[in-house]
C-alpha cells in the first residue's frame, strides 16, 4: 500500500501498524489508538533508509512498537519525540529497547528520559536527509516540531492536525505562544512543501492551513471577547463562555473546549482586555478590563 505523493491527492485508509510509503523516505506507522483526543491514532514516521529517524513512537503498545521496529529493518538510530504527551512519547524507551537507537527531544519530563535534548535550530543529520528541530511551544511548552529541510517536509506533531484544531490547556498550553509558533512557520524560506502531522493525512497545501488555523484562532478569539462583555460586569466563567459560544460543537465536547476558551482568556488578560482574580483557576469569574 503506498499513500500519495505530495503532488497527488488520493488519500488512502488509514490502517493501524501497517507502513505507508509517503515519499522516497518517509514512511508512516499509524498506532492503533483512535479516540476523542486522538482522531484515527498516533502517527509514528519513518524517515530514511539506510539511516533511520523515528519521529513519535507513540504510546507504550507493544504491537505498534513492533511494527515500527520491522519497518525499521534495524537501521533505526535516532528516536525523536515531538512532545512529552501521553499518546506522542511513552513508546520511546520500548522502541530504544527493541533497537539501540538514540532519544532525542526538548527535555526529560513525563517520564520520558532522552540520550540528548534538542534546541531550537539543532539538527539530526543523516546520510539520506537533515531534520531540524524548531521550538514551536502552544500545545505544549517543551514542542518541537522536525524540519526534513531537503522536501520541506514538517513532522508537526500536535502543532498542527489534520482535520481539526488543537486543544490548548493552560498552564503548559500558552494561546500567545501558540499563535507565535505558527505565525514563525509562514515565516520560513523556502516555504514549506507537506505537513505530516501527528494525527490525520499528509497534509498538502500548508500555507493554507497554516492561514486556516491563525484565523480560527482569532475568530474564536473575538467571539470569546464579544460573550465576555455580553457578560457585563458580573464576569462568566470559562463553563458559560463556552455554552454561548459553542453552539454548534456536541455538548460532549464542551469540557475540551473550556480550556481553549481558558487558554484566550489568559492570552486576553495579558493584552490587558479581560480580568480575573486567579487567571490560574480553570473554574475562576472573568470579566472585560
Amino acid at each position: 500500500m503506498t499513500e500519495a505523493t505530495v503532488d497527488e491527492p488520493v488519500r488512502p485508509a488509514l490502517t493501524p501498524d501497517v507502513p505507508v510509503a509517503l515519499t522516497k523516505l518517509v514512511r508512516r506507522v499509524l498506532c492503533n489508538n483512535p479516540g476523542m483526543m486522538t482522531g484515527p491514532g498516533t502517527n509514528t514516521y519513518l524517515v530514511g533508509i539506510d539511516e533511520v529517524a523515528v519521529i513519535d513512537p507513540g504510546p507504550a503498545d507493544d504491537a505498534h512498537l513492533d511494527a515500527v521496529a520491522a519497518a525499521g529493518s534495524g537501521e533505526i538510530r535516532w528516536i525523536l519525540c515531538t512532545h512529552t504527551h501521553g499518546d506522542h512519547s511513552p513508546g520511546a524507551e520500548g522502541l530504544k529497547e527493541r533497537t539501540g537507537a538514540e532519544i532525542l527531544s526538548f527535555e526529560d519530563r513525563d517520564g520520558l528520559v532522552c540520550d540528548r535534548h534538542l534546541a531550537d535550530g539543532d539538527t539530526v543529520e543523516a546520510t539520506e536527509f537533515t531534520l531540524r528541530a524548531i521550538h514551536t511551544p502552544g500545545h505544549a511548552g517543551n514542542h518541537l516540531c522536525f524540519l526534513m529541510e531537503r522536501d520541506r517536509m514538517l513532522f508537526s506533531g500536535d502543532h498542527i492536525m489534520d482535520g481539526s484544531t488543537v486543544v490548548i490547556t493552560p498552564p503548559d498550553g500558552d494561546m500567545a505562544a501558540y499563535l507565535a509558533s505558527l505565525e514563525r512557520l509562514q515565516t520560513l524560506r523556502p516555504s514549506l512543501r507537506s505537513i505530516a502531522p501527528a494525527h490525520g493525512h499528509l497534509i498538502t497545501d500548508p500555507a493554507a492551513k497554516i492561514a486556516d488555523y491563525i484565523s480560527h484562532r482569532l475568530e474564536r478569539e473575538a467571539q470569546v471577547l464579544a460573550s465576555l462583555r455580553e457578560h457585563g460586569s458580573d464576569g462568566a466563567d470559562t463553563a458559560a463562555l463556552v455554552a454561548a459560544i459553542y453552539t454548534d460543537v456536541p455538548e460532549v465536547l464542551h469540557p475540551v473546549a473550556r480550556f481553549s476558551v481558558w487558554a484566550h482568556l489568559r492570552k486576553l488578560a495579558g493584552e490587558g482586555t479581560a480580568a480575573a482574580v486567579d487567571p490560574d483557576d480553570p473554574d475562576t469569574i472573568w470579566s472585560p478590563s
